[in-house]
């Protein structure tokens, strides 16, 4: 049984949104200033996305490795500061503060990171030799990372299963080689590994000295093309020649009628008790280490997951299998200890998957905007929740709350007028009082709509594969009169820390 959260509030925001001079969010002053905003507002808990590398559509939920950290958010200032990088090296010139252009922040950063990484290994500041070294030895999963990174680009960012039959299938002869042929790219990796841990440890270390909490997320699958894949073949439901026998998805329902075809390699569960879950405990564990509480996205596989052979060209032909349930949890607690944990239980969810979340002592989600136009037992409507929940106005899935207003329906919006006994001149801020003040344990309200922006601040529209994650805040909205008003409602409803 996980323990009871403390009362509290939280703001999801990725560190991608979050002010910075080089054209994304960063781990620098921008970070801790939102922190401190936090903490005076009453806030202690910061939501923040997956922190690895993003993968297709710039998605922090896929990604090449799912232990790495993203460099992309590693300060560029620190790195000066550290000796790293040269003044020149900060010309932060051309970049907008309200989205993120992938491109031009890869243009910019890629170039400085690897300045600043190969600086570090070649000893340019003493002062981080020792820390670099024990860092490299403890942190093994860094070199495997770097390694299937340095591939990846010479084989021309072909995935891996095209790559030659000694180097997909992992050859010993041929995989020392590669370790020697490329060992100074897989050096610099390393090295980008580590001073992304160093940021966000002392970022850590400051949301404990203010008392702000960190959630974390973690994706319950893994990209094909990934390091996870490639190096633990074993952990997955492949065939004789490393392919796919069956590959993740959702049925078919109201909003698809073939489903969703992800396309996720299923993971071999019995394989993967019969070692105590030990791919799992490194995951978690690694999660663990760089957040308070971790959040499952699509918790309900847990329970049983849809199953879809790999060549099929949708969803409609899969079926439904049962996940390793509570069993599962049970061996992680036994290497991991207790599991401070959030079933990410919304979609399409069956009683099995509050039976699993209930029995793991797990809390669970709610979400305002799916609450309203249905009956007064929706189990999203306030006067349902349990105490054991963490509420929401909306997710990073969900459209902004003054978008998802100025879209709903006439039916939709008298509801919630009558809910709220409010006439909706400020629907935004009604939603977040009553999200603070419902019982559940912890309310989680998006950055945007703290500010009350539209649908244009959206950060990701599902079933969409450009265009999402972009979305920043500028660092004027971390300002007294918002603070002030959140800091107002948390104390009226026991959430101010």
């Amino acid at each position: 049984m996980t323990d009871r959260l403390p009362r509290a509030a939280g703001i999801l925001l990725h560190p991608t949104s979050l002010p910075g001079p080089a054209g994304i969010g960063d781990l620098g002053e921008g970070a801790y200033r939102f922190v401190d905003w936090l903490a005076g507002s009453g806030i202690s808990l910061w939501q923040l996305l997956p922190l690895v590398p993003p993968g297709a559509g710039n998605s922090p939920y896929s990604s090449y490795s799912a232990l790495s950290g993203n460099p992309w958010l590693i300060d560029l200032r620190g790195l000066r500061s550290d000796g790293l990088l040269d003044e020149r090296d900060l010309a932060f010139d051309g970049f907008g503060p309200d989205t993120v252009d992938y491109m031009a922040v890869c243009d910019f950063k890629v170039a400085r990171l690897e300045k600043a990484a190969d600086r570090l290994v070649s000893g340019t500041n003493p002062d981080l030799t020792e820390s670099f070294a024990a860092f490299r030895q403890e942190a093994t999963w860094s070199e495997e990372g770097a390694l299937f990174a340095a591939l990846h680009r010479v084989e021309r960012q072909r995935p891996w299963w095209q790559w030659p039959p000694e180097l997909r299938e992992r050859d010993p002869r041929a995989l020392a080689a590669a370790r020697d042929d490329l060992s100074d790219e897989i050096d610099r990796d390393v090295a980008l590994q580590f001073l992304f841990d160093r940021q966000w440890q002392a970022l850590r270390a400051h949301c404990r000295r203010r008392g702000v909490r960190l959630l974390g997320d973690v994706p319950i699958y893994v990209d094909r093309d990934s390091v996870d894949v490639w190096a633990h073949p074993e952990q997955f439901r492949l065939d004789g020649h490393r392919n796919p026998e069956v590959v993740s998805g959702v049925p078919p329902d109201y909003f698809s009628e073939t489903g969703q075809l992800w396309g996720n390699p299923i993971y071999d569960w019995e394989r993967m008790a019969a070692d105590g879950f030990a791919w799992w405990r490194q995951r978690l564990g690694r999660a663990l280490a760089q957040t308070d509480l971790v959040r499952l996205d699509h918790f309900r596989g847990f329970a049983a997951y849809w199953e879809v052979p790999a060549d099929a060209p949708d969803a409609r032909s899969g079926r439904w299998v049962p996940g390793p349930g509570a069993g599962f949890f049970a061996a992680l607690r036994r290497d991991l200890g207790d599991l401070p944990l959030v079933a990410e239980d919304l979609g399409e969810i069956d009683q099995s998957v509050h039976d699993l979340r209930d029995e793991v002592g797990l809390p669970g989600m709610k979400v305002l905007h799916f609450a309203f136009g249905a009956q007064a037992d929706h189990p999203f409507l306030p006067h349902t929740y349990p105490h054991h929940c963490l509420a929401y106005t909306g997710t990073h899935d969900n459209n902004t709350t003054l978008g998802w207003w100025q879209a709903a329906d006439d039916r939709v919006r008298d509801h919630a007028r009558r809910y709220l006994a409010t006439d909706g001149h400020d629907i935004v801020w009604d939603l977040i009082r009553l999200c603070l003040s419902s019982v559940a344990d912890t309310a989680v309200v998006p950055m945007q709509d703290v500010l009350a922006l539209d649908h244009r601040s959206r950060m990701n529209r599902p079933g969409k594969s450009s265009g999402n994650w972009s979305w920043r805040v500028r660092a004027d909205a971390f300002n007294d009169d918002v603070g002030g008003r959140l800091r107002t409602l948390c104390e009226r409803y026991g959430r101010a820390r």
